[in-house]
């Protein structure tokens, strides 16, 4: 842990809002886990969202590959 985590988890204690250090990295760990649930969640469903795209056979950009690669083109031109 960085002295700058350690100092700031040490101020979320001596605030009184935690008991001790190791419940504010319980709670940091608990709301690290809900969000990397909630965001394995999104990818799913835009990764089924895709696969029903797909498989309905309308690919007005030629396809996601497509679409995704002309994207990366005009990043990359933007540099």
């Amino acid at each position: 842990m960085t002295d700058e985590l350690l100092a700031e988890v040490q101020s979320a204690v001596a605030s009184g809002h935690y008991a001790s250090t190791s419940e504010v990295v319980r709670e940091a760990l608990r709301a690290w886990r809900e969000q990397r649930s909630r965001k394995e969640a999104a990818i799913a469903e835009l990764k089924l969202l895709i696969a029903e795209a797909e498989a309905s056979g309308y690919k007005p950009y030629g396809g996601v590959d497509n679409l995704i690669a002309r994207k990366r083109a005009e990043f990359l031109t933007k540099e």
